[in-house]
């Protein structure tokens, strides 16, 4: 028997199906170690030594694979076809030669680019060794990375309390982000007029022109600035003569794409499909891993992870002969086209992304598969197509008018096109439009024809700041520079979105505060390893350790003593050093110009104060120089969600009882009312639903007026409490909490609800606040016990045992498989220092008592 190690169940399954009984196909469950989250785990004191620690979920995966190598005459690693499936394979190599199972077998390492029958079988016949330079590159990566992340981190969470994390390429990509943010902002619009008329030719058909000179002088779009000529320009245009000068007609020919990289895939598929990066990936690994049809499962498309834009020759013959059946020969150029990467930096080179047979076409494969993946299959099979079809063709006319009156003369401009001929778009149709109107289509126009006018249009317009990033020209935008690699652009956003820096809102990334505060930091103190240029010239070196140019331990010590020292210098900074700093890089956007001459640094609430960043242990805010005698304070932006500026403290009345002002204000975690002005005055934030613009003295008051008793139990005799705390209204009897259905039932509640409500959060146990019922179970986990599916109050969940992952944000809880809830245990026992439940034999009591034991000591560590 031959062993053969893939990453995924879905994977082995489908290769187990492929070699028949005389191998077996096991899954690592992707990586099976990695270094320790601790510092010291790189070493560049000892040569840049790493050391690495196998990963506690599966270590049941790794004690069933050493046991089969046993029993194994050959052991065959067929992980991916990148760098991480290399690394994945030299890993479990490394594992098995420290637990000295392997003796004499032969090790061999097979690669393929499509999970299909042809393409296992054959890679079987072509093993090969691990790749070393490949390798290399894998420990570089690593390395650098965790170098950075272990000692930048924690340099930011000293100096810039609230902050979370920095790293290599997430720091780039986020001060892409912040700038345009800055840009944004300190954009300011400028007036400018356009001149258009509408016009009719000789036949009476009605076209449009735009100005394009006037008395000898050009105008662009945005040339135009005088209102007062724009509007002499019009009136003269309205009593001119106007003449053709000149018909120019020329045929334009419009080439298709390239196949789908990982990056174009990504970019298209947000733009087309709706879908974020990471949720591409996961459709299109699915898609990779294949699907049941007709009783076999098969891999529907090729590697999803490459840079490269090449077809394998059978696969161009294939598209072609599909091309002349389906659509025509007319749409299938005389030769095949040949494409070659542009990218910066083009990772190992792969083919294209693409289906891994033509003939299996969108219509025929849909109905096995769910929603998202007919959708991104439909795109790959028809951008693949597309890239081997015809060019289109379009007819694209200009027209040059002359106007004439008064000694005065402006020139007019109008253009159209018409596709003669869709070629390639007949199958991908990219839906891109021309700028101005190109894309409008003209009607016959002679230099002979007498021209009218039915109106002449001038409009005042304004120009328009950058547009934010969208995650497809975010991920383009990275792309172009160099920075990191296509294949973990869609975890890099997942990791700005996950630490707060960042939010995306309809499709557009908009960068919150506490990434700008960490961008400000960076730029400030460590400009060097965000800038461009650093970051890509640093991934060049990379791919040429993969490429076996360069020795990976020299590139680190090249980076790591300008880094580290860097860190050190860094590291002597006051607070208030950095302060400064920060008020400085933010100033324009925490302080804006008012616009009336007066400081934007005054404090509203005081007479002499002056606004400054402030940093606390939960994070950065604006606060008055005169604290405490004057304790304004308001969030970081000096605007609020609307886009309306934060006033002071805004004076709603006087309590009647102390006479005190009652004040809302803006804070830290958001608006609130307080009474009084004293050392520790009484405050209560408003609830989440509550309009800031809404508040009134009636609802502040009683807001302040919580907690408010509701009066004593019947049986026990203990007061009742209603009030609003960290997870809703409640009310509070003898310790114990029960949640209330809304704000409003706070300030309403009487005894007899207030008892019920207690008496039913008792009969359910006391875990109102516990595990809800399951969506929907999976099955049971190959180590015992079932998998669950569930929503909780930080969103949805598996569950194994006492076991809680949470599903990522971008997946639906009822997409997720056995598989994906496997992997997401492991991560989060191996995380948690736990392991997954288990069928085992009762433990000794004394072993039980020790392990209650350790485990409460564990959840009072906070481990």
């Amino acid at each position: 028997m031959d062993l053969v190690i893939v990453e995924s169940p879905a994977k082995a399954k489908t290769i187990n199906k492929y070699l028949g009984p005389n191998y077996k196909v096991l899954a690592s469950m992707g990586h099976v170690r990695d270094l320790p989250s601790k510092d010291g785990s790189v070493d560049p004191e000892d040569d840049f030594a790493m050391r690495w620690q196998n990963d506690a979920g599966k270590s049941k995966t790794i004690t069933e694979i050493a046991r089969s190598v046993k029993e194994a005459e050959r052991v065959i690693l067929a992980t991916d076809p990148d760098r991480e499936g290399e690394a994945i394979s030299w890993h479990v190599l490394e594992i098995l030669k420290a637990k000295k199972v392997l003796k004499d077998k032969p090790v061999e390492r097979v690669v393929f680019n499509a999970i299909t029958k042809n393409a296992v079988l054959e890679a079987m016949d072509n093993p090969r060794a691990i790749d070393g330079p490949l390798v290399d590159a894998y420990l570089a990566r690593r390395a650098l990375d965790y170098l950075v992340g272990f000692t930048l981190s924690p340099v930011l969470w000293r100096k810039l309390p609230g902050s979370r994390s920095a790293g290599r390429v997430q720091s780039v990509a986020l001060r892409l982000v912040t700038e345009r943010e800055t840009e944004i902002e300190a954009f300011v619009p400028q007036a400018y007029w356009t001149i258009n008329a509408h016009l009719k030719n000789g036949s009476n058909a009605p076209f449009e022109a735009r100005l394009a000179a006037y008395d000898g002088t050009k105008y662009g779009r945005h040339d135009l600035t005088d209102a007062d000529l724009a509007g002499s320009i019009k009136s003269m245009l309205e009593q001119a003569d106007i003449s053709v000068a000149k018909v120019e007609a020329k045929p334009v020919r419009r080439n298709p794409y390239a196949p789908f990289t990982t990056s174009t895939l990504q970019q298209d598929a947000s733009s087309r499909l709706g879908m974020s990066p990471s949720t591409t990936m996961r459709v299109a690994q699915r898609l990779y891993e294949g699907t049941e049809i007709d009783g076999e499962t098969v891999g529907l498309i090729t590697y999803m992870r490459t840079d490269g834009v090449q077809m394998a020759p059978e696969a161009i013959r294939s598209t072609r002969k599909l091309i002349g059946e389906k659509y025509g020969e007319q749409y299938l150029p005389k030769d095949a086209r040949l494409y070659s990467s542009k990218a910066k930096n083009a990772q190992e080179a792969h083919e294209a992304i693409r289906p891994t047979d033509l003939f299996r076409t969108p219509d025929q494969v849909k109905r096995y598969l769910d929603a998202d993946q007919a959708k991104l299959y439909q795109l790959i099979w028809s951008r693949t197509m597309a890239s081997q079809m015809a060019a289109s063709v379009s007819e694209r006319t200009s027209v040059d008018l002359t106007a004439t009156h008064g000694g005065h003369s402006a020139d007019l401009r109008a253009s159209g096109s018409v596709i003669t001929f869709d070629g390639f778009l007949a199958a991908y149709d990219t839906g891109a439009s021309s700028k101005d109107d190109d894309d409008k289509r003209l009607p016959p126009i002679t230099e002979r024809d007498r021209i009218t006018q039915e109106k002449i249009e001038a409009t005042e317009k304004f120009t328009e700041p950058p547009a934010r990033f969208s995650e497809a020209s975010l991920v383009k935008r990275m792309e172009e520079l160099g920075i990191g690699r296509p294949s973990t652009y869609a975890a890099t956003l997942a990791v700005l979105q996950d630490r707060d820096y960042i939010e995306v809102e309809k499709r557009r990334i908009f960068a919150k505060d506490k990434g700008r505060l960490v961008t400000a930091f960076l730029e400030a103190f460590f400009k060097r390893y965000v800038e461009y240029d650093f970051t890509a010239s640093l991934e060049e070196e990379l791919d040429q350790i993969s490429a076996g140019e360069r020795d990976w331990r020299d590139v680190l010590r090249a980076f790591w003593t300008a880094f580290s020292a860097s860190v050190d210098e860094i590291s002597e900074l006051r607070i208030t050093q950095v302060i400064d700093a920060l008020n400085d890089l933010l100033g324009p956007h925490i302080f804006p110009d008012k616009g009336d001459g007066s400081d934007p640094r005054k404090c509203p609430a005081c007479d002499d104060g002056q606004l400054s960043l402030k940093i606390s242990r939960y994070g950065a805010f604006i606060g008055c120089s005169n604290y405490p005698e004057c304790n304004y304070t308001r969030q970081l932006a000096a605007n609020d969600n609307d886009g309306e500026a934060q006033a002071g403290p805004v004076v709603l009345g006087e309590d009647t009882e102390t006479g005190e002002q009652i004040t809302l204000r803006d804070g830290r975690f958001g608006p609130y009312v307080q009474l009084g002005e004293e050392a520790k005055p009484k405050r209560a934030s408003l609830p989440k639903g509550w309009d800031r613009a809404a508040m009134d003295l009636e609802k502040a008051l009683r807001l302040l007026s919580l907690p408010r008793l509701v009066g004593a139990h019947p049986e026990t005799g203990k007061d009742i409490m209603a009030g609003i705390g960290r997870y809703g209204p409640f009310v509070l009897h003898d310790g114990k909490y029960a949640n209330l259905e809304s704000v409003d039932e706070v300030f309403e509640v009487g005894i007899n609800r207030a008892v019920t409500v207690i008496a039913e959060k008792a009969a359910s146990g006391g875990r109102g606040r516990g595990a809800p019922a399951a969506l929907k179970t999976l099955g049971d986990h190959p180590d015992g016990g079932a998998v669950t599916v569930h929503s909780g109050r930080y969103g949805p969940y598996v569950k194994h045992g006492k076991i809680n992952a949470t599903i990522p944000k971008d997946t639906k809880p009822e997409d997720v498989t056995m598989d994906q809830a496997i992997e997401l245990i492991a991560a989060r026992a191996a995380k948690a220092g736990k392991k997954p439940a288990a069928k085992k034999k009762a433990p000794a009591k004394k072993k039980a008592a020790a392990k209650k034991t350790a485990a409460k000591k564990k959840a009072a560590s906070g481990e």
